[in-house]
């Protein structure tokens, strides 16, 4: 395997950052988890128009315009001979000391690495997942801007040790407020009455991109769609939950705890949805 490292493809092995980079001491930078289908990069604006807001949002200084990561990208792919693939791009604040100022910092790392992921299997899509209401919580907004996506992960980690403890794939985490907000690692919505209602930004999710194209998909098929504050009883009592993320696309939760959702096999809602996103897919007009 290749990674892209600061403008050069170098074997896996030879993917190395310092020690001293705040990245691996103190999870300082940024990143995006990116799709490819058939070669091209699923929704390449959207996600280095996040990786840059990001960015600036912990004034991280980009080393890289978003026309030379979009080419490192495509390269990382052809290097790897990845077509349907994943794509993580990371971008590192750079050296420093031990001490926490990162204005002092050098040599930041942009590394880009492109490799097959396969998150959950077919049977699964039609089944659903069963997922639980994980204690852990995410950060209020006052502490970290939950629309950026920081290097920093262990909040969604430490809801992903409950996951694995339970015996489940996922949990759905709640904010400060005890409203659910999203899973560890995709944006959730539930549908009632024939609606789709999903948390709103101010509720402390990242905004996922795929959750915005699944947005567009409701509007283009004439489904409502709120965006509203969303409690546990709402997702205990909807007729259909779903998730959506840049790995799982769009997947059908059938169990939440020990509650069963709807007739606890995905919804007619959620298989349209999931039909039209790999239909949009298969069109390839998604730059």
């Amino acid at each position: 395997m290749k990674v892209w490292m600061n403008g050069q493809l170098v074997d896996k092995d030879q993917a190395r950052i310092s020690v001293f980079d705040h990245c691996v001491l103190y999870g300082d930078g940024v990143f995006e988890g990116i799709r490819s289908y058939g070669g091209k990069i699923f929704r390449r604006r959207d996600h280095l128009e996040r990786l840059f807001a990001s960015a600036e949002t912990i004034r991280l200084k980009m080393s890289y315009t978003r026309e030379q990561l979009t080419d490192a990208m495509y390269a990382t792919m052809a290097a790897n001979g990845v077509k349907d693939g994943y794509i993580r791009l990371v971008v590192t604040r750079g050296i420093g000391t031990l001490g926490l100022d990162p204005l002092i910092c050098t040599d930041g790392v942009t590394f880009i690495i492109a490799d097959q992921i396969a998150l959950y299997p077919q049977e699964t899509y039609e089944k659903g997942l069963a997922v639980i209401i994980a204690k852990t919580r995410r950060r209020s907004p006052d502490m970290l801007p939950p629309a950026a996506k920081l290097c920093n992960y262990l909040n969604n980690i430490l809801a992903k040790i409950e996951c694995v403890d339970a015996g489940v794939p996922e949990a759905l985490m709640l904010n400060a407020d005890g409203d659910v907000a999203e899973a560890t690692g995709d944006n959730v919505f539930i549908v009632t009455d024939g609606a789709v209602i999903t948390p709103p930004p101010e509720a402390g999710i990242l905004i996922g991109v795929t959750r915005g194209v699944v947005i567009e998909l409701c509007e283009k098929l004439g489904i409502p769609l709120r965006q509203e504050r969303l409690s546990v009883e709402q997702v205990y009592s909807a007729d259909e939950c779903f998730l959506t993320g840049t790995a799982a696309e769009v997947i059908a939760v059938t169990k939440v705890d020990d509650k069963i959702i709807g007739s606890g096999k995905a919804g007619p809602i959620t298989t349209k949805l999931l039909k039209a996103f790999r239909e949009y897919i298969a069109a390839g007009e998604f730059d």
